[in-house]
């Protein structure tokens, strides 16, 4: 309480660029980059610069830009994002006294090996299309938050979908369809269940292992088996199920939250030709966003969901729409593997 108002105050830098290469740390003597976007948030006990203008305890934001780049030097050993994560955090609840949380957010640029003649070229990369993100939340006594995550993941698959059953209405005009095409931009989060920066792996490579699983696990689940694919009934069934095979396959994850804007390919309606349904026309984007978050509760029980969807209308209309349900499913004795799909 400061002059009869409760303050609460964080400050901070974003979007400090800083690319680290590790010369022959990759397979076969390869090298390794890594491109991140790294933005720093610091809770301090600093109340006095804004109510006296005391900028006595003030972490200047330049001292965290360069802290980022000398940081990233001392890696002598091949970093994740979340490992990197951490050490800033640790550094800055550890190093400043006044310091109390550390707020750490990085975006990690898709560089990709190139592969030459069919072979991985030992020091050429090219820029791939989805990123990766991390979150480390620390507290000065080692209290820990950390989300992972992936962002513009891009699917498309030409069949096995369909949408019917939903209500109509007189405002209704979508009609129902057991064959149309599936595409979206998947954003998903995960959280992990470590507490605490003692219980976080020491193994450099677990959460870049972590990373391709996961990812592994949503697309597999997205497609079903390479020869037949995965009927899917809705959206909102697909989130679920991919939700749902992530918690089950990964014991570490406490949730998973994921967002999947609908794409659409809408059929041409050429009278003249046999098959019409071939050729689409694509629509504009995003129309539809589905938002999804699926939480375990324990390590043997619960899932919790909720499900958002948002129209978009052309600029000039300012009509919007949102609608809500939730589902909240309970897992039984036998655990996590009690939760299937379908």
């Amino acid at each position: 309480m400061t002059n009869g108002f409760n303050l609460e105050q964080q400050h901070g830098k974003g979007r400090v660029r800083v690319s680290r290469v590790w010369r022959k740390a990759g397979e076969g003597g390869s090298d390794v980059i890594v491109e991140w976007s790294v933005s720093i948030s610091l809770l301090s006990d600093c109340l006095a610069a804004y109510t006296e203008g005391d900028n006595s305890s003030i972490v200047a934001t330049d001292t965290m830009k360069n802290t980022v780049y000398a940081k990233a030097k001392e890696c002598r050993e091949v970093e994740s994002a979340e490992s990197f994560g951490i050490l800033l955090a640790k550094h800055f609840t550890t190093f400043y006294p006044q310091v109390t949380t550390a707020i750490i957010s990085i975006v990690e640029k898709p560089w990709e090996r190139v592969v030459v003649d069919g072979r991985p070229h030992v020091h050429g990369f090219k820029l791939g299309s989805e990123k990766r993100t991390t979150e480390v939340t620390l507290k000065k006594f080692g209290a820990l938050r950390l989300v992972s995550g992936i962002q513009g993941l891009s699917l498309l698959k030409t069949t096995q979908s369909g949408f019917e059953g939903f209500v109509r209405d007189l405002y209704t005009l979508l009609p129902e369809t057991k064959e149309r095409m599936l595409a979206t931009e998947l954003s998903a989060s995960w959280r992990f269940h470590f507490e605490s920066i003692y219980s976080v792996p020491t193994n450099s490579f677990f959460f870049t292992r972590m990373y391709d699983n996961v990812k592994s696990v949503l697309v597999d689940t997205f497609f079903g088996p390479p020869d037949s694919g995965v009927y899917s009934p809705s959206v909102q069934n697909t989130l679920y199920c991919m939700a749902v095979a992530v918690l089950n396959r990964f014991p570490d994850l406490a949730s998973i939250q994921l967002r999947m804007p609908n794409l659409h390919f809408l059929p041409v309606n050429l009278s003249s030709k046999d098959d019409p349904n071939l050729v689409k026309l694509v629509g504009p984007l995003p129309l539809l966003l589905f938002s999804s978050r699926a939480d375990s509760l324990s390590s043997r029980a619960a899932c919790v969901w909720r499900t958002t969807g948002r129209s978009f209308l052309p600029r000039g209309s300012f009509l919007s729409a949102r609608t809500t349900s939730s589902l909240t499913a309970a897992a039984s004795a036998r655990g996590r593997d009690s939760f299937p799909c379908r």
